[in-house]
């Protein structure tokens, strides 16, 4: 039995889909009959940049029990990072509003850090101007 159920949310981000890296700004989680993945149903998150046409967006089908464990490790993940690392950041726009990284092809947010295997801070990057 599906349930209709729809949550929708605006974020800020970047998915690679089949044309490369684009800015996604909207989310939409719903519970429902997958289109490929093995199973009755699925929760489905889509994520996508309407403004951007069909193109952008990137679907995701997770079983209840990987959905779950995807929530706790996100979670998780962001509960235990350094104070400062997960807050909000800056995003470098391109010249269609869109987010723009290297040679203009994905985004970083400004002040991204990354992190090494042993989970300290390494070099900071910033998104590269549009070309």
């Amino acid at each position: 039995m599906c349930t209709y159920r729809t949550e929708r949310v605006t974020i800020r981000g970047s998915g690679k889909g089949a044309s490369g890296w684009f800015a996604v700004t909207d989310a939409t989680v719903y519970l429902d009959h997958p289109l490929h993945a093995p199973a009755d149903h699925t929760l489905n998150v889509d994520f996508l940049n309407p403004g951007r046409g069909p193109g952008a967006r990137v679907a995701v089908e997770l079983d209840p029990a990987s959905a779950r464990d995807l929530a706790q490790a996100i979670l998780s993940t962001l509960d235990g990072a350094p104070p400062g690392l997960g807050a909000p950041l800056a995003w470098d726009q391109g010249p269609d509003g869109a987010a723009s990284g290297p040679g203009g092809v994905g985004c970083r947010p400004v002040g991204y850090r990354f992190i090494d295997a042993l989970g300290h801070a390494a070099a900071s990057r910033r998104c590269s101007p549009p070309a």
